[in-house]
C-alpha cells in the first residue's frame, strides 16, 4: 500500500475529522444551553462556581472521547492516527480559546478549567481511539476503495 492517500481516501480523513469536531461541539455547546436553560447553570455571562467548571469539565473529557471515538470510526486508514490527530488540533484550539479568555473576567471561569481543556484533549482522542480498537480487535478490516 502506498504511503499517501488518495484525494478520496484524503476527502474521507476530513469528513471523519469534521464529523467528530461537529458532534463535540455541538454536544458541548448543546449541554451549556440545557444547563442554563434549566437554571443548573447561571445566566449566560455571569460567573459560575468551580463545581459548575468542574461539571463542564467531566462532560467535555465525555464528549472528547466520543469524538475520537468517531474519528477512529469513520478514518478510511489509521485510525488511532486519525484520533491522535483530533486530540492534537483540539489542543490547539483549547489553547487559542484559553488565550482568548485568559484574564478576560470570572465569566470565563478559573485558571485551572482552560488548562484542563488543553491537558485532556488529547488523552480523550486517545482513550476514543482505543475504543473504537477494542471495539474492533478480531473483526476482519473492511476493505475501503482505494
Amino acid at each position: 500500500m502506498s504511503e499517501t492517500q488518495s484525494p478520496k481516501q484524503t476527502g474521507r480523513s476530513v469528513v471523519a475529522l469534521l464529523a467528530s469536531f461537529a458532534a463535540v461541539i455541538i454536544l458541548s455547546l448543546g449541554t451549556d444551553v440545557l444547563l442554563h436553560a434549566t437554571g443548573i447553570y447561571p445566566p449566560w455571562g455571569q460567573p459560575m462556581s468551580e463545581r459548575l467548571f468542574t461539571l463542564a469539565t467531566a462532560y467535555r473529557v465525555a464528549y472528547g472521547v466520543l469524538g475520537g471515538y468517531i474519528v477512529a470510526r469513520f478514518a478510511p486508514n489509521r485510525p488511532m492516527g486519525h484520533a491522535l490527530l483530533s486530540g492534537l488540533i483540539g489542543v490547539v484550539l483549547s489553547t487559542i480559546g484559553a488565550v482568548a479568555t485568559w484574564d478576560k473576567g470570572p465569566e470565563f471561569g478559573p485558571k485551572w478549567y482552560p488548562l484542563a481543556l488543553i491537558a485532556t484533549a488529547l488523552p480523550c482522542a486517545w482513550v476514543g481511539g482505543k475504543l473504537h480498537e477494542i471495539q474492533t480487535r478480531g473483526r476482519p478490516v473492511p476493505t475501503r476503495g482505494i
